[in-house]
């Protein structure tokens, strides 16, 4: 039965670089066809034949789990036991069954097993839901032929390569094909990316013309091709490849290339043929883990670990060395340890052989001693980090309503790192500004043309200190407020072209080719509303949607679009009447980041071949021919004030080609678009570059791209809290300077060091065209230009200064031999703007400055061109803008606009630093405290091997008694509330300068532990050793002293928690209070069991700890002092020499923290000479005069 299709015009050659018909491919242009890197051969519609099977292509099941039900056990074993901590267990566990052993195997495996499983468990689950995706997405369904023009629906997993598929509208396509037909009869059709890259455009594709007669099942009874493409790659956006089909060669590119996990859209059904399938498709080869990022804290936490375990080693050495003199001794001195029958005793006692049983005691001791090592710490953090993540994942004020999208924390890996950030690396389209373009203004003729006040200009008038309706009326209002525009992406207000004005005017002729050029001039798809009439436009950029709205506005409304034409209601020159006129389209030169124009080559309804084409100034202007610069002074001018103005500009130009020239062009063009080799799109920028030249100047046009809102405020916040902030954009230079003026990153009289390849001599070498001598002149100029600076800053060290470098001088700034000095210029500068910036030197610099500081970096940006630079950062951060998602999607934190930075930075930032931090901190007190009375008590014993405690009071301590208090302080505590980290971003700086986790701090705490161990250990051996502690006259026992002094450590190290603990929730009253309870009501449960389980702890609270009075005092007494230590610290830093947080502490005590005067006072402590922001700025106003005051009072 036949399909109805659907006859509907489309712009369906764009991406192809051409129109019109398909050309056969040379048997030359397909050398590489074949060669390494090109060798896969599919047979379409012939999956199953033997020369199609022999090649073994991978089939379309597609897994992205991590383990299998083979090899999870295995697998995740050996992730776990790879860290050294759980390995060392991991080991005295399996010793824990020699006799060796100071406890018995099940207590020491038991907590192991705990930790392990934990995360195993965690593992596992995560890994369950990825199998269930996998099983939902195999598991589509698709329709392939079958044979004899049937087409049957088969699972996705059962494609092979050579299939043809039938994919319908709204399907996802089930693996990489070969587009060969659609509904539409020009073959084309429309896909969504959303899953690839984010972005939300449509793109189109469209097939061969020699297959785009396929559009009824019945017509691939008989079809067959040969296709010969490159080898299964990463790269998204290429494709080399050709198609034999009926003794015919057709070359293949992208725009014939349907790639998995993208939607057919607005297409009924398109037939392709199978060429990649499962894990050989594009979207599964960059399916790759992101780089892999460790925080700092993390880092420094393992060097803490290895540290211990030399402290674990050299105490039981030493201890050992100790043991084997004393068990010598036995034997000399007459059996001074005659319990231990050194005459009748094993090996390990043996003084005879006190060598040996010293080597033994030293196995030994390695397992007494491991509770130095926190087992539960790895696990605990990650439980830690990912509620810390759940936290900020669901602040509602980080939520932004417009676009319903909060934060987003897509690792949690980072989190402590946010209150570390020294420098933050920014994009300045779509992250500082809105990526909202709206056209305001241009220039046509020489003649300037809208009267609307930008942002910019309103922050450059606040700065020259004029006002702004003054300047209006100097200008006989020339300038005025622009209303609120209506109309998306347009706010342009000038009667002169307006409402059909631009007709009487001077040069109406140019104007009408401005707007055409507009109009024509683009890669839009038309909408047309079939109920209201009314087009609406679907764009690549929001530039290219301001053009398009901007000409029909004027009155050139761009309508409709076919496979070779584009059609446009335009105002006539003569008559003022609408009329129709439609423009063939020959070739699009398409824009890109290296020509940085685009062009469109037309044929109009007089025949005349025209060349249309915009692009950035540096690039037009210098393709201007002699009789196309009338108006290149004035256009310079006013591009230059839209410039100053924050606009970004782009530069309009024409030319009438002659039917020889564009035939001699097409030729060359299509013969170097046909090549199927690497340097194919070297070959197509060759050919275009000799026909985009002696152009004629129309204009220029200017977008305005807002400020978000609040971002001002928040670069305020941010440098206040002395971290430095970095714009690094591919603006022109004099546009990013004057958006630094407006968002406060620049103020007036900070000094500009302005480095730049633009000067007289430089242009001078250029134009000899010896690339040798160009570099050596541009480096010598950048080095010579970054020493000059650096002497100024030398010179002038207590004034502010701003480094503006252009990409130009970057490439040679960032050369190995330079970019030592380079960073060490900007370092010590109070902005840094990087202008006219490629994706890779984003990157390099980005490098470059954590590298080259060693401090925390962070990268934010909104776009692809972002990508680069987000990874090499230490933490990435994504604005889910409008350039699509492929930089959310690379990021490790997620966040709708720029002024949520600063919540996340100052308030999650710091709260994750400092709970981190202290967590980690404590985790070694605890541990160190209870290691040490081990330690001490088998000092006491002669280092004989003896445990001071009960096996499975062993175990138990780090699993149930100590583990959530910690876990709680990691969640919930906080030092200071989120409005007064907000108020006083001063204290950030302890991130920065990383106060509460450098060596002095992390030592401080293992010392308190060591102190605590000692008093608890001394005060109860001295209390109970020679004393009746009963009433009966009984001396308290070997596991009346363990239990004693076990419940003293539990005492202390929840009390310790309580103290340190500056906020106070229910849930932590519960974890530590209950903690402490958990312990009796285990030493009840525990005592009560059979003495072959209980052993020593058989009702050893019930008959001996309880009933004692003496118990009770000792627990009290030993816990006041064992906390004496550290509360006399901690009161004494608190009082005479606080830290941040200590200060604003005190600060919300005394009820000033509403005081504006002294919160002022307070604030202006983390203004410094090289700080930015409007805080800064007006203080850098004031103190001036301030200065001038105090040296006349003084003179007086």
């Amino acid at each position: 039965m036949r399909t109805g299709r659907r006859k509907k015009l489309h712009f369906s050659k764009i991406y192809s670089f051409r129109c019109g018909k398909a050309s056969v491919l040379s048997t030359d242009d397909h050398s590489q066809i074949g060669g390494p890197g090109f060798s896969r051969v599919v047979y379409c519609n012939e999956p199953d034949s033997f020369d199609s099977e022999i090649r073994e292509y991978a089939g379309n099941y597609v897994s992205t789990t991590k383990y299998t039900a083979a090899t999870f056990l295995p697998k995740s074993l050996f992730e776990q036991f790879r860290r050294v901590a759980n390995f060392y267990f991991l080991v005295t566990g399996i010793m824990a069954f020699t006799p060796l052993a100071p406890y018995t195997a099940l207590s020491a495996i038991l907590p192991l097993v705990i930790v392990i499983g934990a995360t195993m468990i965690k593992e596992g689950i995560e890994d369950w839901r990825r199998k269930q995706q996998d099983i939902e997405v195999n598991g589509r369904k698709v329709k392939v032929h079958q044979g004899d023009g049937a087409f049957n629906l088969t699972e996705w997993k059962n494609l092979k390569v050579g299939d043809i598929v039938k994919v319908e509208k709204d399907q996802f396509f089930p693996a990489d094909l070969l587009l060969l037909s659609s509904c539409f009869d020009d073959a084309v059709c429309y896909v969504e990316t959303m899953n690839l890259d984010g972005e939300t455009n449509l793109k189109l594709k469209q097939a061969l013309e020699v297959t785009s007669s396929l559009h009824e099942d019945s017509h691939f009874k008989d079809f067959k091709a040969l296709v010969k493409c490159e080898d299964p790659n990463a790269n998204l956006y290429t494709f080399v490849g050709s198609m034999e089909y009926e003794e015919q060669q057709y070359p293949l590119s992208p725009q014939q290339l349907l790639l998995r996990d993208s939607k057919l859209r607005n297409t009924e059904y398109v037939y392709g043929a199978v060429i990649f399938t499962g894990h050989d498709t594009k979207v599964m080869q960059n399916a790759t883990d992101p780089p892999s990022k460790r925080s700092k804290i993390e880092r420094k936490m393992d060097r803490i670990i290895y540290f211990l375990f030399t402290v674990l080693f050299t105490i039981s050495f030493v201890g050992s060395v100790y043991f084997g003199i004393v068990t010598k001794q036995d034997l000399d001195g007459g059996h001074n340890r005659w319990y231990l029958r050194p005459d009748d005793s094993e090996v390990f006692f043996d003084p005879r052989k006190a060598p040996a049983a010293a080597i033994l005691h030293f196995l030994t001791a390695v397992m007494l001693y491991s509770y130095l090592i926190p087992i539960s710490l790895y696990v605990s953090i990650e439980i830690v980090k990912v509620l810390q993540s759940i936290f900020i994942n669901r602040d509602i004020n980080m939520y932004y309503e417009e676009t319903d999208k909060p934060a987003h924390a897509r690792t949690s890996n980072l989190t402590e790192e946010l209150g570390q950030v020294d420098t933050i690396l920014s994009d300045k389209t779509g992250t500082l500004t809105c990526n909202s373009m709206e056209f305001v203004k241009c220039s046509v003729a020489g003649t300037a043309y809208g009267r609307g006040i930008t942002e910019v200009e309103k922050a450059m008038a606040k700065r020259n200190g004029s006002p702004l309706m003054a300047k209006a009326k100097d200008r006989d209002n020339d300038l005025v407020s622009p209303r609120k525009s209506t109309i998306k992406g347009f706010n342009f207000e000038d009667e002169r072209i307006m409402n059909a004005s631009w007709l009487f005017e001077p040069h109406s002729h140019v104007i009408q080719k401005f707007f055409r050029l507009l109009a024509v001039c683009h890669t839009v798809i038309p909408e047309v509303d079939e109920v209201t009439g009314k087009v609406s436009y679907e764009a690549e950029s929001p530039d290219e949607a301001a053009f398009v709205i901007a000409a029909r506005e004027v009155g050139f409304e761009f309508f409709k679009r076919t496979q070779t034409t584009v059609s446009v209601h335009e105002l006539d020159l003569e008559s003022g009447k609408r009329i129709e006129r439609t423009y063939k389209i020959l070739n699009v030169l398409e824009f890109n980041s290296t020509r940085k124009r685009m062009s469109v080559i037309v044929k109009d309804e007089d025949g005349k071949i025209l060349l249309l084409s915009k692009g950035a100034d540096s690039i037009m202007f210098e393709r201007l021919g002699k009789n196309g610069r009338r108006f290149e002074e004035e256009t310079r001018e006013h591009v230059n004030e839209y410039a100053d103005a924050g606009l970004r500009t782009l530069i309009l130009a024409y030319r009438e080609l002659s039917e020889e020239e564009y035939k001699t062009f097409n030729e060359k063009f299509l013969e170097a678009k046909n090549s199927v080799s690497e340097d194919r799109e070297a070959m197509i920028d060759e050919v275009t570059d000799k026909i985009e030249k002696d152009l004629i100047l129309l204009g220029a046009t200017a977008v305005e791209d807002k400020l978000q809102p609040g971002v001002p405020d928040c670069i305020d916040k941010l440098a206040q809290a002395g971290i430095k902030i970095w714009v690094l954009t591919g603006d022109k230079m004099e546009t990013a300077i004057n958006i630094g003026y407006a968002c406060s990153l620049l103020r007036q009289g900070m000094k500009q060091i302005t480095i730049t390849l633009e000067s007289p001599d430089i242009i001078a070498v250029e134009k000899s065209g010896e690339k040798n001598a160009i570099a050596r002149a541009s480096k010598g100029s950048v080095s010579r230009q970054i020493t000059e600076g650096k002497a100024l800053l030398t010179a002038s060290s207590e004034e502010a200064f701003a480094l503006i470098i252009d990409g130009k001088s970057l490439t040679y700034a960032l050369d190995d031999n330079v970019k030592d000095m380079f960073l060490d210029l900007a370092i010590r500068c109070a902005s840094v703007i990087c202008c006219r910036s490629s994706p890779k030197q984003k990157a390099l610099v980005t490098r470059l400055v954590k590298n080259g500081t060693g401090k925390i970096t962070l990268a934010v940006g909104d776009g692809a061109n972002d990508v680069g630079m987000l990874q090499e950062a230490d933490i990435g951060v994504g604005i889910s803008g409008v350039e699509g998602m492929q930089a959310v999607m690379s990021s490790d934190v997620a966040i709708a606009q720029f002024r949520f930075l600063e919540r996340l930075l100052l308030v999650h930032g710091h709260w994750c630093y400092r709970r981190i931090s202290t967590m980690i901190c404590y985790f070694f007190y605890k541990n160190i405290v209870f290691g040490i009375t081990v330690f001490l008590y088998e000092a006491y014993t002669s280092f004989s091997g003896q445990a001071a405690y009960n096996d499975w009071f062993l175990s138990t301590y780090n699993v149930f008694f100590t583990s959530l208090p910690v876990i709680a302080l990691g969640v919930f505590d906080q030092d200071v509330s989120a409005r007064l980290c907000l108020k006083f971003p001063l204290l950030y700086q302890e991130g920065i300068q990383n106060l509460l986790f450098r060596w002095r701090r992390i030592i401080g705490w293992m010392v308190n532990g060591v102190c605590s161990a000692v008093i608890i250990f001394f005060l109860c051996i001295t209390a109970l050793d020679p004393q009746a502690y009963k009433k009966d006259g009984k001396v308290a026992g070997f596991a009346g002293v363990g239990a004693t002094m076990y419940t003293c450590v539990v005492w202390v190290v929840n009390c310790q928690i309580a103290l340190a603990i500056s906020y106070f929730t229910l849930i932590q009253h519960i974890v530590i209070w209950g903690g402490i309870a958990l312990w009796y009501i285990f030493l009840l449960i525990y005592g009560s069991m059979s003495t072959t389980f209980s052993t020593t702890a058989y009702k050893i609270f019930v008959e001996a700890l309880a009933p004692a009075p003496f118990y009770w005092i000792i627990t009290f007494l030993v816990v006041i002092s064992a906390l004496i230590p550290y509360f006399i610290y901690n009161a004494i830093q608190t009082r005479f020499f606080p830290m941040y947080h200590g200060m604003i502490q005190w600060i919300r005590y005394e009820g000033r923290a509403d005081d504006p005067e002294f919160c002022h006072v307070v604030r202006q402590r983390s203004i410094r000479p090289t700080t930015v922001g409007f805080t800064a700025r007006s203080l850098a106003r004031r103190n001036p005069l301030e200065d001038k005051k105090e040296k006349s009072s003084s003179q007086r």
